[in-house]
């Protein structure tokens, strides 16, 4: 029997849920499942999410910090390696612009893509695979697919998971 699938979360997987899907008071199942999924060490994140989190300030980080606890957000030092890698191979592509490599250095995607390749964990986000021609960013889920790094949205995550969020009255 193989060991189940395990993710590392996005920032946005927590940003966009709070602002926009599945706010605490319309959804609290969502943030239940990430508690339980979590405690079943099938979720985590890393640091650098936890510090874009805490740069928001309000109930979400407040929520990360006391309820889904500070243990949930791995060192992504772990994958320094790993991520010395993708910061060469971004540098050193030739389609980025300096800005874009400059703030692909100092944000969490190339730390999360590297932990998620070094633990063998599927990486969910909410980004999409961009052309072929951006030049002012350099987009997680194509970083991921240069490196072999699976990616999936929360939706699918959820999915499998064996989510289901019900309404009673």
């Amino acid at each position: 029997m193989s060991a189940p699938e395990k993710y590392v979360l996005d920032a946005n997987v927590f940003i966009q849920a709070h602002q926009r899907f599945y706010s605490f008071d319309i959804c609290p199942g969502y943030w239940n499942a990430l508690l339980h999924h979590h405690s079943e060490n099938r979720i985590c994140s890393v640091d650098k999410v936890r510090d874009e989190l805490a740069a928001g300030g309000d109930i979400l980080w407040d929520w990360a910090r006391e309820t889904f606890g500070t243990d949930a957000f791995h060192d992504s030092a772990v994958a320094a390696q790993e991520f010395g890698g993708m910061a060469s191979w971004v540098m050193a592509h030739p389609h980025y612009r300096p800005a874009a490599q400059s703030k692909f250095m100092s944000t969490a995607d190339g730390w999360l893509a590297a932990f998620a390749k070094v633990q063998g964990q599927i990486l969910v986000t909410l980004e999409e695979s961009a052309a072929a021609d951006t030049k002012k960013r350099v987009p997680l889920v194509n970083l991921c697919e240069a490196f072999g790094v699976q990616t999936i949205t929360p939706y699918e995550m959820l999915r499998r998971l064996g989510v289901r969020m019900t309404w009673a009255p």
